[in-house]
Parts: structure tokens; sequence; C-alpha cells
């Protein structure tokens, strides 16, 4: 899989250089360095999960900022950050919906029996990995609190 998003970045960006898109050649550029960077701090060649992780860090970071620039009333920027978040998960694996990810944090609450919000992190050790590059970590681990939550008030 590394190889094949390595070749997929280098084939998109020739493409996006003759058609003159200025946004996926900057966007692709991006993560190319981001990949570069990976590989000389990890002093060798990345790992599929690496290449996820920087992927996944990156669609992050757009999030990230688009909420920021929502927040400040910033839509124009916010825009911006929407297009390049779309760029960058084109790259990621198909992404959970909302049904798999609850499913997934159903059964993992099941597995280690727990009852209540402070059980979180057992559930998180369970789920996280199963999530890992296909869903925000962020919205994984409010739904289980929204889930845990719901099992306490029972």
């Amino acid at each position: 899989m590394s190889i094949g998003i390595i070749e997929k970045l280098d084939s998109d960006l020739k493409e996006a250089l003759k058609r003159k898109d200025e946004m996926k050649v900057s966007v692709i550029r991006m993560l190319k360095a981001s990949l570069k960077n990976k590989s000389i701090e990890k002093m060798g060649t990345l790992t599929d999960d690496d290449i996820l992780s920087v992927l996944s860090s990156m669609a992050k970071q757009r999030r990230e900022s688009i909420e920021q620039f929502t927040l400040a009333g910033r839509t124009d920027l916010a825009e911006k950050e929407k297009k390049e978040l779309e760029i960058v998960q084109s790259y990621l694996p198909r992404q959970l919906s909302l049904q798999e990810i609850e499913d997934i944090i159903n059964s993992a609450i099941e597995e280690c029996n727990a009852l209540s919000p402070s059980d979180i992190g057992k559930v998180m050790k369970i789920v996280a990995p199963k999530t890992k590059g296909v869903a925000d970590g962020k919205f994984v681990s409010e739904k289980v609190k929204e889930l845990l939550s719901k099992l306490s008030s029972k």
C-alpha cells in the first residue's frame, strides 16, 4: 500500500501540474514533504501505518483549522481548508460511517464489560486500533463518552 500511495501522489502531482490545479499541487507537495520528513525522522522506509498516520494527522490539522477559522468568522480561509481536507482524504482509506463506528464501540463495551464513563480508557484501548485512520479520533472518543453515559443513566 505504501508504495501505492506514494506512486499515486507522484502521478496525481504530474496530472495536477498539467491541469494547472494550484490547490491540488500545493496539497500534494505538502503531503510529500510531510512523508519525506517522517522518513528522515524514522531514518528508514515508511510502513503503511506510518503513511496512514501522516495522512491522518494532516487531515486532523485541516479539521481543526476549519473549526478555528469558522469560529473566527473567516469563511474564506475555512473554505480553503475544506478543499485541502477533501484532497488529503482522497488518499486515506474510506472513512467509517456513524453506524459502523457505533457498532465497533458497542462491541468493545460488551467485550470489556464497561458500565460507566469512567471505563472510557478500557473501551478506547479496544476501539482505537480498529478506527485508526478510518475515523476521526476525537469524534470516536466523544461517541464512546456519549454511549457510556447512556449506559450509566439506565
